[in-house]
């Protein structure tokens, strides 16, 4: 049998959902800045960043969008967006370390990686 949750467990739950949706607004916008900052005809490593740069923007756009949802959401499928939400995230930031001047996105990337994860605790 399931319990109903309590009006305190729904305001944290929402809030957390807040939570982890700004922090992949705020991932989007540093990995879509990180990636324009990148050359298009530049070696082959600033096209990877360049590459995750714009795969991590979409991904967390997508996750920020499905969170943002006030209908009910299918929690396998919210689960499979905020998991790879955070393997997107932590690779993108792994790609960062490596680039002067990338810290900030590669700062958000994680802050966001542990948003999802936060997150996904929550959902228990």
């Amino acid at each position: 049998m399931t319990s109903t949750p309590s009006q305190a467990e729904l305001i944290r739950f929402l809030e957390d959902r807040f939570v982890c949706a700004q922090a992949c607004t705020e991932c989007a916008r540093a990995c879509a800045l990180r990636a324009s900052l990148v050359d298009p005809d530049g070696t082959e490593e600033q096209e990877m960043v360049r590459r995750k740069g714009i795969m991590c923007a979409e991904v967390c756009d997508a996750t920020s969008r499905m969170l943002a949802e006030q209908s009910q959401l299918d929690e396998t499928g919210l689960r499979v967006q905020l998991e790879w939400c955070r393997t997107v995230c932590l690779e993108s930031a792994h790609v960062f370390d490596s680039r002067p001047g990338a810290e900030e996105a590669a700062a958000s990337c994680r802050a966001c990686a542990r948003a999802c994860t936060e997150f996904l605790a929550r959902l228990g």
